[in-house]
């Protein structure tokens, strides 16, 4: 199953950090485009089913309109910190699926390879898959099995959080793959690194 973990697209209250440079609803409506890139990365992959997991409820409209154009099964990501819903949503797509894979929408250097590499290193032996960012965090992350002690306590939102879950990893004593560093879109630089790319086009 792969999992595409998302926020509505709300003025003030999704990508501030980008707000000064486009405004609340330029940041907004920058959102939703990432949200459409994550989707459609997912659905070109072509290698599990896709569920998209909204927050703060999945009866948002725009999740609805997601839904309807491409064909995703919509669920509410719940209550918690960010390691809490990751975790529920593993737990819930394992007890139906031998594996699992789950992105954010920050990440469209993601690509639809990187996806079927996650599911491949899952079904041959890797019990986990991790793909970093190159500002410390990771973009995406595919389990065989869940345990608690890979989410609770991390620093979400810091640049430890990698390295964080790396020790994790290795202190349950799972076999696991890391996958290629990609970039997410959070400050204005990064937003200029986008439209160099030209990714959303």
């Amino acid at each position: 199953m792969l999992i595409v973990f998302a926020r509505a697209p709300v003025p003030g209250e999704v990508k501030t950090r980008l707000a000064p440079l486009l405004g609340a609803h330029g940041a907004a409506a920058l959102q939703a485009e990432l949200v459409a890139r994550a989707l459609r990365t997912a659905l070109l992959a072509r290698c599990a089913r896709v569920e998209l997991h909204g927050s703060p409820h999945a009866r948002h409209p725009f999740f609805l309109d997601c839904a309807r154009r491409h064909g995703v099964r919509l669920r509410a990501q719940g209550a918690g910190d960010l390691g809490a819903r990751m975790r529920r949503a593993f737990e819930r797509a394992l007890a139906c699926a031998p594996c699992a894979v789950l992105i954010g929408s920050d990440c469209p250097s993601l690509r639809p390879e990187d996806l079927r590499a996650a599911v491949h290193a899952l079904q041959h032996g890797a019990q986990a898959v991790c793909a970093p960012t190159e500002d410390g965090g990771y973009a995406l992350v595919g389990l065989r099995r869940s345990a608690r002690a890979l989410f609770a306590g991390i620093p979400w939102g810091e640049a430890r959080v990698f390295a964080a879950t790396r020790r994790r990893l290795a202190r349950l004593g799972w076999r696991w793959q890391r996958l290629r560093t990609v970039w997410d879109v959070d400050r204005p630089a990064d937003y200029e690194r986008l439209e160099r790319a030209r990714l959303l086009e």
